[in-house]
C-alpha cells in the first residue's frame, strides 16, 4: 500500500485520531492530538464518560475542564460509547487496561473484547496501536489475528504496532509531548507510520524492531522500579531495627553523582503499572521454562510492607498501653500516590482492611477519593466516604496512618492533634514539634 496519501493527512492535520480507553492514559493522549490540530474521537464503554467529555467536563483531578472544553468547542474533541465510528478514524489507539486475574495471572479480556468490537468497523489503511501494557508477544499472538478474521491483513489492509505508554498521573513536567515515545511494529510500514503518527505530538520517537521488544520495553521499565523499590523497603525494615534513619540514608546516598539513584519505601505498591505488570513477564517466562526469581523476590518484599506498618502501629499503640481492637485509626490517605486521584492498587485498601481485621475502627481522609469506588478486590469498603478536615477531629482518634503524603494536608498540625502519628510516607519530615509522638514505618 502506498502510505503517502496517509502520511499527506497526518502532517496537513486532515487524519482522525481515535483513542479507546478514556482513562488516565488515553484522555490525556487524546486532549494532546487534539492540542496539535487534530480531529479526536474517544471511545469508552463508559456512556457518562463519554457525556462528561462532550459537555466539557474532566472527571480526573489533574486534567481541568478548561483542557477539555477548549478542543470541544473547537470541534477538535468527541467522544463515544458507539464503535461503528471507528471508521472515523485514521488511526486507532488502543489505551484499556490489562489488569490480573485472582489468580494474579494476565487478564487480556479488555485488549480482546476492545479488538473484536473495533475489528468489523475498521477502515482499509487504519493504523492500530496497543498502547496497554502487557507480555511481549500480545500484539501478534492476540491481536492481530482479532483484527485479520473480516478477510484483511495486517501490513496490507491494516496496519500495527505497539507502543507503550509512559504516562505518570498527576507528574508536573512529565506530560505526554515530552517523554519520547517508544514504537516497534512487525512490518516496516506499520513502523513508518506509527512513527510518522507519534513524531507530530511528542519529543522524540525511539524506533524498536518489533512489537515484542516494545512490549519488553515497558515490562523491563516497571520491573526495575519494582525491583528497587524492594531493595529500599527491605533495607527500611533492616535499617529500622538498627535505629537507623532510612530516608536520611537515601538523601545522603543521593548526593553521589554517579552509580546511584534514589528510590523511596512505603506502604506498598500502588498503581496501574508496578504492583501488576511484573507478574505479565513471570507469568509468559513461564511458557519458555524460565524462572524469574529476582523479580517474584521483589514482589514478596512488596507485598509484605502492608503488614509491616500494621505491626509498626500496633506495636506503637501497645507501648502507650493500647491494643489494636477496639482503637479508632484514621488513615490520611487512600491514592496510590500524592496529589492524584488515582487509587488503583492502593497499598491504603490493604491497610483498610487489615486493620479491620484487626479489631479497629477505621476511617479516613483523602481529598482526592470523597468516596470509595466499588470493587471486586475491596468491595466491603465500597461508600466509605472520607471525613471531612478538621484538625481537632484527630485528637478523637488513637492514631494517625500517613498512607498518602498529600501535599495540602498540614503535618504539622496532625502531629500536633494526634495522639500518635505512624508515618509511611516520610511526610512528617520537616515537622520539629511533637516528633515524640511521630513513628516511621
Amino acid at each position: 500500500m502506498d502510505i503517502s496519501l496517509w502520511k499527506q493527512r497526518i502532517a496537513e492535520r486532515q487524519a482522525t485520531i481515535g483513542v479507546v480507553g478514556m482513562g488516565y492514559v488515553g484522555l490525556p493522549l487524546l486532549l494532546e492530538f487534539c492540542r496539535k490540530g487534530f480531529k479526536g474521537l474517544g471511545f469508552d464503554i463508559l456512556p457518562e464518560r463519554c457525556r462528561q467529555l462532550k459537555d466539557g467536563r474532566s472527571y480526573i483531578a489533574h486534567i481541568p475542564d478548561a483542557s477539555i472544553r477548549s478542543q470541544v468547542e473547537a470541534g477538535r474533541l468527541d467522544a463515544t460509547s458507539d464503535f461503528a465510528r471507528v471508521a472515523e478514524a485514521d488511526a486507532l489507539l488502543i489505551c484499556v487496561p490489562t489488569p490480573l486475574t485472582r489468580h494474579r495471572e494476565p487478564d487480556l479480556s479488555f485488549i480482546v473484547k476492545t479488538a473484536e468490537s473495533i475489528a468489523p468497523h475498521l477502515k482499509t489503511g487504519c493504523l492500530v496501536v496497543l498502547e496497554s501494557t502487557t507480555y511481549p508477544g500480545t500484539t501478534a499472538e492476540d491481536l492481530v489475528p482479532i483484527l485479520e478474521r473480516h478477510g484483511r491483513k495486517v501490513g496490507k489492509d491494516l496496519f500495527v504496532a505497539f507502543s507503550p505508554e509512559r504516562e505518570d498521573p498527576g507528574r508536573e513536567g512529565h506530560s505526554a509531548p515530552v517523554i519520547p515515545k517508544v514504537v516497534g511494529a512487525d512490518d516496516p510500514v506499520s513502523r513508518e507510520m506509527a512513527e510518522c503518527l507519534y513524531s507530530q505530538v511528542v519529543v522524540k520517537v525511539v524506533p524498536v524492531q518489533g512489537t515484542r521488544t516494545a512490549e519488553a520495553v515497558k515490562l523491563t521499565e516497571n520491573i526495575f522500579r519494582s525491583v528497587n523499590i524492594a531493595l529500599v523497603n527491605e533495607l527500611k525494615v533492616i535499617f529500622t531495627q538498627m535505629g537507623v534513619d532510612v530516608w536520611e540514608v537515601i538523601e545522603a546516598a543521593k548526593t553521589k553523582p554517579f552509580g546511584f539513584m534514589p528510590f523511596y519505601p512505603g506502604p506498598g505498591l500502588g498503581g496501574h503499572c508496578i504492583p501488576i505488570d511484573p507478574f505479565y513477564l513471570t507469568w509468559k517466562a513461564r511458557e519458555y521454562d524460565c524462572n524469574t526469581k529476582f523479580i517474584e523476590l521483589a514482589g514478596e518484599i512488596n507485598s509484605s510492607m502492608p503488614r509491616y506498618v500494621i505491626e509498626r502501629l500496633t506495636r506503637a499503640l501497645n507501648d502507650r498501653g493500647k491494643p489494636l481492637r477496639g482503637s479508632r485509626i484514621l488513615i490520611l490517605g487512600m491514592a496510590y500516590k500524592s496529589d492524584v486521584d488515582d487509587d488503583r492498587e492502593s497499598p491504603s485498601y490493604q491497610l483498610f482492611e487489615l486493620l479491620l481485621a484487626g479489631g479497629a475502627q477505621v476511617a479516613y481522609y483523602d481529598p482526592y477519593i470523597p468516596v470509595i469506588k466499588p470493587s471486586r478486590q475491596h468491595a466491603k469498603l465500597a461508600g466509605r466516604k472520607s471525613i471531612e478536615w478538621a484538625p481537632d477531629l484527630l485528637e478523637s482518634f488513637d492514631a494517625a496512618l500517613i498512607a498518602t503524603a498529600h501535599s495540602q494536608v498540614d503535618y504539622a498540625a496532625v502531629v500536633r492533634h494526634s495522639k500518635l502519628v505512624v508515618d509511611s510516607r516520610n511526610a512528617t519530615r520537616n515537622v520539629v514539634e511533637g516528633r515524640e509522638k511521630i513513628v516511621m514505618a
